[in-house]
């Protein structure tokens, strides 16, 4: 066990409310855009769109501004520019959100492995000073024991 400290800071009353208030600023702020709510099979089925397809895009819609002709008449060619817009849009705030998400996974990820990993040392040690008949040590351990994340039953599968 290395019992490093990477991290030691906390978030403050103050800073959960902020927080709290510039979610709710953000859903506000995208609400009317936010509409959709995709089923598996829709997730699944739907056409994605990433920093290659963007990129498709872009360059066929720059292509039919310059030769209108080749749009077929069942396209909306005005809707087609602003579902890419939209689309591109959403993109940029999804990838400043994705890298606020991933920095947030790493913080909470190390701050729970290193409590985690006091809880175990502490853990270890109230198991010892209760094989120890220190009092009120066994309920302590008893109490932790149920709690404690079980490894499951091996299977001897040699038979």
């Amino acid at each position: 066990m290395s019992l490093s400290n990477r991290i030691s800071t906390e978030i403050t009353t103050e800073q959960a409310a902020a927080i709290a208030a510039a979610f709710e600023q953000l859903k506000t702020a995208l609400a009317p855009v936010l509409t959709i709510s995709l089923t598996a099979e829709e997730r699944v089925s739907t056409l994605k769109m990433g920093d290659k397809t963007i990129a498709f895009v872009n360059k066929t819609l720059e292509y039919v501004a310059q030769n209108p002709a080749l749009v077929p008449v069942y396209i909306d060619l005005n809707e087609a520019k602003k579902d890419n817009k939209l689309a591109s849009d959403i993109y940029a705030i999804y990838q400043q959100l994705s890298t606020l998400l991933r920095a947030m996974e790493d913080t909470g990820m190390v701050a729970g492995s290193e409590a985690y990993e006091a809880a175990l040392v502490i853990y270890h040690s109230i198991k010892g000073a209760s094989r120890s008949n220190i009092p009120g040590t066994q309920a302590m351990h008893d109490d932790l024991k149920q709690r404690f994340p079980s490894r499951g039953k091996k299977i001897d599968i040699s038979q």
